[in-house]
């Protein structure tokens, strides 16, 4: 028998309860008196810490903007050296050797669930557009999951939706440290949205699912270094104690995907030993750390996003050292995402798209990779296929592996290649087009061929950024080359909404709040100093548009 409620140890403090200020679907049933007090306890407790946190990244990148460079910690040299693993993982994430990512929306949930892959990321994140409505709606989706009751009638197709008898394992991934939800205020600020998103998961479910065996399990966004995994441990070791839940029980697999933390994996396992069950490659945020990190240093400009590929240079060197570290710790190591989707109506293109997943997932099991993740059910048989072919055995923590040495410069090495007018071309569209879908309410969005999310947007307005910066010289499709700079931007914007005008007509065009993107988009990729998120400008336009 599970528990709806979770049963609180030790009673509430006095921390002042939080104000709500949206109602929407499903928000009684979500932010209770006891859910609210809970989140109150959370922000009281860890909110001046991560106030902390935040101001730190602030100052480190100060320092990078000044001339440094990200470099291995002297001072936790002995952890780096020492010799000891982190807790067992548990038995449902043992074989994680394909995992299935997307939003948090309903439909989406049942048909990744039943997808066939040992793991679904239901994702809070970078695949959904935190509207207010979506993310209480999340929240009510995970709890019919507990309780067995998550399904979906279609009442536009009449098509309905069930889970399956066997159904991958969930792990929620909630947002990440930087992000804050401006609808619920405590202390005349708003709350942090990971405190939210977790808070709120963990105490309507955590103790139902721990007595199933079904978790709590979570995905780690972007963390940037040990003492942020340090805080999300000492959250763990609150919310279970506070819930009754015995030491351990929570299990989180961290996401590597900024520049920093590649330098700190062995930091960031060791502060959550009792908790953590693997470190993932998060590529397309990895890249945009990168630039993001190195933005004033003229010797690391990237050429085209298709040509920074994960088998050479920074990329290689930051794969090759997560399964190191990742084994050497008794820990999963997970590959990235493979963002191609199928191509309708083009066999061709179809196939095309199928061999690059091939070819990126059979990649990533020779390296040492125990999983890998995929954005869409039909891609889950391809990517299985190649796993159990090259790991009949549900991981590979424990195989012998000769591992090379990967030293700071080759984490901090950039691939050679060349900016173009299509890759410049490229970047424009699909982070007005992404931008657009954000703000009307989808974060996982098919562009291209591709299923992208907010790490699309940022590498695009940031790669610009870095072009304008640094006066890159663009190869011309005519031929000859043209330096980027804050005119060419402009112009090229230009085209991009008349194109899109013409496709959609002016209706569509400012229902599709284009003209917003395209200008979020511009001020971010032509500010003077890189803005750390495009999301946050974003997102009080997403409210005002809510």
């Amino acid at each position: 028998m599970t528990l709806a409620r979770p049963i609180l140890s030790d009673p509430p403090t006095q921390a002042a309860r939080p104000v709500v200020l949206r109602d929407v679907p499903g928000v009684s049933r979500v932010l209770t008196p006891e859910a609210l007090a809970f989140l109150a306890d959370l922000q009281a407790q860890f909110g001046p810490r991560l106030a902390a946190l935040r101001t730190a990244r602030r100052q480190r990148q100060a320092g990078y903007d000044t001339g440094l460079l990200p470099e291995f910690l002297v001072e936790t040299a002995d952890i780096r050296a020492g010799d000891w693993e982190a807790a067992p993982v548990p038995a449902p994430l043992r074989d994680r050797r394909v995992e299935i990512t997307g939003p948090v929306d309903r439909k989406m949930m049942i048909n990744a669930l039943n997808s066939g892959a040992k793991v679904f990321m239901a994702d809070f994140e970078d695949a959904s557009a935190p509207r207010f409505d979506i993310m209480i709606a999340g929240q009510v989706n995970m709890m019919d999951y507990r309780d067995g009751a998550l399904s979906h009638d279609d009442p536009r197709t009449g098509r309905s939706y069930r889970l399956n008898d066997r159904t991958a394992v969930l792990i929620v991934r909630p947002r990440g440290l930087h992000m804050e939800e401006d609808n619920v205020m405590m202390g005349g600020h708003p709350i942090a949205a990971a405190l939210f998103d977790f808070g709120l998961h963990i105490f309507h479910n955590g103790v139902a699912l721990a007595e199933t065996g079904r978790g709590p399990f979570y995905y780690l966004p972007k963390l940037e270094n040990h003492r942020e995994a340090r805080l999300w441990n000492d959250i763990f070791v609150f919310a279970q104690d506070r819930l009754g839940l015995p030491k351990g029980t929570i299990k989180a697999t961290v996401l590597i995907e900024t520049l920093r933390a590649a330098f700190e994996m062995d930091e960031i396992i060791w502060e959550l030993r009792d908790h953590i069950a693997g470190l993932n490659c998060g590529r397309w945020d990895y890249i945009f750390s990168y630039i993001k990190c190195l933005q004033a240093h003229p010797n690391f400009v990237l050429p085209d996003r298709a040509q920074v590929t994960m088998d050479r240079a920074f990329l290689a060197a930051y794969s090759a050292r997560l399964v190191e570290v990742c084994h050497r710790r008794g820990i999963h190591a997970m590959g990235g995402m493979a963002a191609q989707i199928p191509v309708k109506d083009d066999a061709t293109a179809n196939e095309a798209a199928f061999a690059k997943v091939r070819a990126d997932k059979l990649r990533e099991v020779t390296a040492g990779h125990d999983g890998t993740w995929v954005a869409h059910p039909d891609l889950v048989p391809v990517a299985m296929e190649v796993f159990d072919a090259e790991m009949p055995g549900p991981n590979q923590i424990r195989q012998p592996r000769q591992h090379p040495r990967v030293t700071a410069e080759a984490l901090l090495k950039p691939h050679s290649g060349t900016v173009t007018e299509a890759g410049l071309r490229g970047n424009v569209s699909v982070a007005i087009e992404y931008l657009a879908a954000w703000l009307s309410g989808r974060g996982a969005v098919p562009i291209h061929n591709l299923m992208e999310d907010a790490a699309t947007a940022e590498i695009a307005r940031s790669q610009i950024w870095q072009w304008i910066r640094h006066g890159a010289a663009v190869e011309l499709e005519a031929g000859g080359a043209r330096q980027m700079d804050a005119d060419w931007l402009a112009e090229l914007i230009q085209q991009e909404i008349e194109t899109i005008l013409n496709r959609l007509g002016a209706t569509g065009f400012h229902r599709g709040h284009y003209a917003s993107a395209a200008r979020i988009f511009q001020e971010a990729a032509c500010a003077e100093t890189l803005p750390d998120f495009i999301t946050t400008p974003a997102y009080a336009v997403l409210n005002a548009l809510d």
